[in-house]
C-alpha cells in the first residue's frame, strides 16, 4: 500500500477538477463508500495491532488531507463562478428603485373607522354580535310581530334545518339591531354604543345587494330625548361629510322597535354631477331613527319606567357612496375603475385578442 502514490493521484485530481461535477467524481473515487481510501480503511481490521495502529494513523491523515483539498477546491470553484457571473452581469446601483403599487383601505372599512372615531368622541363604544342570529334576537326582542314581511323567506335568509330538528329558527341577521339587545343584556343601562357590521337581506338591484353594511346607534339614560338624537346626528353629519352647515329633516315614520319613529333627510344639491351636502333645495333620506320602544327595553331586561333613549341606523355603503360620489352600489363589488383607483390600482393595458378584437 503506497500511500504516497495514492496521495499524489488524488491531490492532483483535485487540483485538475474543472468544475464541481468533476470534483464530486474525485471525492467519490477516493472517499465514497466504495472509494479507494475507504476500501483501505476496511482492511485495518485484518492487520496485527501494531501494524494497524501505524497504518490507521497514516490513512486517517491522508483522508483528512484529501478532504481538506476537496473543500478548498470547491470553495475556489464557487468563487470563480461568482467572479464570472459578476463579470457577465452588470447592475447600475445608482438607478432609482422600481416603484411598487401600494393598496389602500377598502372604502367601507375606511368609513367604519371614520364613523367609529366620530362617535367615540361623543362617548359611544363599539358593540359586536354574531352574524348568524336567533329568530328571537333578530325579530321578537325588537318588537317585530310574526306577520311582519321581514320575517318571510322572500325577505330574510333563514338557516336550513334537517328534518326533525325543532330548534328555534336562526337567520342571517337582517340588521345590527340584535347587537343592541345583546349589549343591553350584558351591560344594562345607562349605555351608549354603536354596532357596525355586515347584514343580509334578499335584495339585488342597482341600489341593493344581498350583503351590505350597517351601523346602528343606541343611547339609554334616564332623561334622553329626541333633542339629544337630533344633536347627535347633526354632529355626526358635520364631522363625517366635513361641512360646517348641516340641515336635517325628521319625517314621522314607523319602525316596530322605536316609538316615535322618524326618517331623517339631509339637505343637499347636485351641481354639475357633484353632490354637495348641507346646501341646496333638495332632500335625501339617509337613515331611520326614533325613541326606543318600551317593549324593546323590557325584552333586554331594562325597566322602561326608569330608562329611555334613542336608536338610529344607517347603511355604511350608502354614506360611503355619498361621500365618495359613487352612483351605483354594485361598484363596491365589481371592477369599477373609480374604486380600483381608490384602492391604489390603475387601469391595466389589456393585450389584443386574436383577430384584432380588443378585450
Amino acid at each position: 500500500m503506497d500511500l504516497t502514490e495514492i496521495r499524489g493521484k488524488y491531490i492532483g485530481a483535485v487540483a485538475g477538477a474543472a468544475d464541481e461535477a468533476a470534483l464530486e467524481e474525485v471525492r467519490v473515487a477516493a472517499l465514497g463508500k466504495k472509494g479507494e481510501i475507504s476500501a483501505l480503511m476496511a482492511t485495518l481490521g485484518r492487520m496485527d495491532p501494531d501494524v494497524r495502529k501505524a497504518a490507521g494513523a497514516s490513512l486517517n491523515a491522508l483522508k483528512d488531507e484529501i478532504d481538506a483539498a476537496l473543500r478548498a477546491k470547491k470553495s475556489a470553484l464557487g468563487d470563480a463562478a461568482l467572479d464570472e457571473r459578476l463579470r457577465a452581469e452588470w447592475l447600475d446601483v445608482t438607478l432609482p428603485g422600481r416603484p411598487r403599487r401600494v393598496g389602500t383601505i377598502h372604502p367601507v372599512s375606511q368609513v367604519m373607522d371614520e364613523l367609529t372615531a366620530i362617535f367615540a368622541d361623543m362617548g359611544f363604544s363599539v358593540a359586536e354580535g354574531p352574524q348568524v342570529e336567533s329568530d328571537w334576537f333578530n325579530f321578537d326582542a325588537l318588537n317585530i310581530p310574526p306577520e311582519h314581511p321581514a320575517r318571510q323567506e322572500h325577505d330574510t335568509f333563514f338557516m336550513a334545518r334537517a328534518t326533525g330538528d325543532n330548534r328555534p329558527p336562526h337567520v342571517l341577521r337582517t340588521h345590527t339591531s340584535p347587537v343592541q339587545i345583546r349589549a343591553l343584556q350584558a351591560q344594562g343601562a345607562p349605555i351608549r354604543v354603536i354596532a357596525p357590521g355586515r347584514v343580509y337581506r334578499m335584495d339585488m338591484d342597482q341600489t341593493h345587494t344581498p350583503m351590505f353594511h350597517q351601523v346602528e346607534g343606541l343611547a339609554i339614560d334616564r332623561d334622553i330625548s329626541m333633542a339629544n338624537l337630533k344633536w347627535t346626528l347633526e354632529e355626526f353629519c358635520r364631522a363625517f361629510f366635513e361641512v360646517d352647515r348641516v340641515e336635517l329633516r325628521f319625517r314621522a315614520s314607523h319602525f316596530p322597535f322605536t316609538e316615535p319613529s322618524a326618517e331623517v333627510d339631509i339637505r343637499y344639491s347636485n351641481v354639475g354631477g357633484q353632490l354637495r351636502i348641507g346646501e341646496g333645495d333638495k332632500w335625501m333620506e339617509i337613515l331611520g331613527s326614533g325613541m326606543v320602544h318600551p317593549k324593546v327595553l323590557a325584552a333586554a331586561g331594562v325597566d322602561p319606567t326608569q330608562w329611555q333613549g334613542f336608536a338610529f341606523g344607517m347603511g355604511i355603503d350608502r354614506i360611503a357612496m355619498l361621500k365618495y360620489g359613487i352612483p351605483d352600489l354594485r361598484a363596491f363589488f365589481e371592477s369599477d375603475l373609480r374604486w380600483l383607483r381608490h384602492y391604489g390600482f390603475s387601469a391595466l393595458d389589456m393585450p389584443d385578442l386574436p383577430g384584432g378584437l380588443s378585450r
